[in-house]
């Protein structure tokens, strides 16, 4: 199993949800958490617990971003003119690797950062393999030639687990995708609750 996958799973485990929705996570076989104390019986979390962990979670699931990347997205959202939590979730899903991940290229979003990563997707036409680049409205994002046959891109296409976002125009037999328009909480299609909200109170307070 790789590091990206163990990790993966190790996210489900440690929130005690599935929080991508997937077929194979532990969490659908066991709910509690890992090593020898997680069948413990929960305590009731604080107020801190309940805004930590809503932070913990939105990270995790853009592929576990270091805290570091997180706090500098959220600081932008912070900025821009609106709602924090639901400029928060736009400029997360505006990440290259995240739309890769939405347009169903790859079948996971750790999958999706390798993917940009190793120079197999182009956006209008330039190759870009930087993961947090920055989609913007109208952007069409596109697999290289070379990469459409690759077993992770025909598998992923496959899946039936998740559709492709209504802010996403995916054509999949040319393996290409539009970003139409930044969404927000309401339109992406969390397997889970996310509460941005609590992930705002959290940066307020600390």
């Amino acid at each position: 199993m790789t590091k990206r996958t163990a990790a993966k799973y190790k996210i489900d485990r440690r929130m005690g949800e599935n929080i991508w929705g997937r077929p194979k996570s532990p969490v659908n076989r066991r709910e509690y958490g890992p090593g020898q104390h997680g069948q413990r019986r929960k305590g009731k979390l604080s107020d801190f617990g309940l805004q930590l962990r809503a932070k913990q979670k939105l990270k995790g699931y853009y592929g576990d971003l270091t805290e570091k990347q997180f706090r500098r997205i959220y600081g932008e959202a912070e900025r821009v003119k609106g709602d924090t939590g639901e400029n928060l979730i736009g400029l997360l899903e505006r990440r290259l690797d995240a739309v890769v991940y939405r347009a169903k290229f790859v079948p996971t979003v750790f999958a999706a950062r390798q993917f940009v990563n190793h120079g197999h997707v182009k956006v209008n036409g330039k190759k870009v393999n930087i993961p947090s680049y920055r989609v913007q409205e109208g952007d069409v994002i596109e697999v290289r030639d070379k990469s459409k046959q690759m077993a992770l891109v025909l598998e992923a296409v496959g899946l039936a687990e998740r559709d492709v976002p209504d802010y996403i125009e995916a054509d999949h037999s040319k393996m290409t995708a539009t970003f139409t328009r930044t969404p927000g909480l309401s339109d992406v299609p969390y397997p889970v609750m996310m509460e941005p909200n609590l992930v705002v109170e959290f940066y307020a307070k600390n």
